[in-house]
């Protein structure tokens, strides 16, 4: 039986890759701190063999590369909201670039020769021009958050230490990701949740939004877990690859959507702290490489993705 080891499996996309890989017969490894929630995967908890250990420590890092002995690694564990990363941007820096070069350590130094696919992000882009779009993996990489610096790090590290060592390292990066379970500091997620506590009565019928205006491009994060899966199983070592839906979204038409979704009348007002001190204004990718590369498409249509997130906060 091939193992897999998930660092961060408790996240959002930690647990839906989980599930994924137990559908597939793969042995499922994956690290926690102690105070990480388990609510995202105590449903398959007893299926999983769970490792403490917190990427800012290098030892516990290693211990789980030896407990676990992956063939797959999926490298998700980061502190990955982006605004938190004004706030803390010395800890953001640490959990994800420090982090990683712990886990790139730990590999280089053990006994197995696993493939890591190292989860970037979108917001490595960061400042993108309109003759730059669609964003192609050879776009140049203008991060506009300390969130978009650390993963920008994390992705460098992942091709010098193929290079250097030659460790089998495949780099992704994902654009706007969603679906049951997202966590409601997340936009789509965060009106979702509003909209289900106005159908309790549990809050006034106003939802509090940010800038409306920004574009997105966004894929359920199902399509994503199948995407990272093709990724440590049919893509390239050293390379980098968009995984999107190819199309962007106005933040105003996602909340549009989610609003005919329910019965009840909203007032919307705009919350001056839900604004960032710089913007990513539109993220649209090009992700044919990954296409050619391995045949995924996304599957799931947008309207179900955001129809299963609100339902999610409906009856959590």
């Amino acid at each position: 039986m091939k193992r897999a080891l998930i660092t961060g499996i408790s996240g959002f996309v930690g647990s839906h890759l989980a599930e994924f890989l137990l559908n597939k017969g793969i042995e499922v490894y994956g690290t926690i701190r102690w105070r990480s929630k388990l609510d995202n995967i105590i449903h398959i908890k007893d299926k999983l063999k769970l490792v403490d250990a917190d990427m800012r420590d290098s030892h516990s890092v290693q211990k789980a590369i030896e407990e676990s002995e992956p063939d797959y690694i999926f490298h998700l564990a980061s502190q990955s909201f982006v605004p938190m990363s004004w706030r803390a941007p010395a800890d953001t820096m640490e959990t994800n670039a420090i982090g990683t070069i712990h886990l790139l350590e730990a590999i280089r130094q053990s006994n197995c020769e696993p493939v890591v696919e190292i989860a970037g992000s979108s917001e490595e882009y960061g400042m993108v021009f309109q003759n730059e779009l669609p964003i192609k993996e050879t776009n140049l990489l203008r991060p506009l958050s300390p969130y978009g610096v650390s993963k920008v790090t994390e992705d460098m590290l992942g091709q010098q230490y193929h290079r250097s060592y030659g460790l089998k390292i495949i780099i992704t990066r994902a654009f706007n990701h969603t679906g049951p379970r997202r966590g409601d500091v997340f936009v789509e997620s965060n009106f979702s949740k509003q909209i289900a506590e106005i159908e309790k009565g549990l809050k006034e019928p106003v939802i509090y939004v940010g800038n409306l205006n920004a574009k997105r491009d966004f894929t359920d994060v199902r399509d994503i877990v199948r995407a990272y899966w093709f990724s440590v199983t049919k893509c390239d070592y050293g390379e980098v690859y968009n995984i999107c839906s190819g199309k962007a979204r106005t933040i105003q038409s996602v909340l549009d959507l989610l609003l005919g979704m329910t019965v009840k009348n909203v007032e919307i007002k705009q919350d001056p702290s839900r604004m960032r001190p710089s913007d990513v204004e539109r993220l649209e990718g090009d992700c044919s490489k990954f296409k050619e590369q391995t045949g995924w498409t996304p599957e799931i249509p947008f309207e179900k993705t955001m129809r299963d997130l609100l339902d999610y906060w409906r009856v959590k």
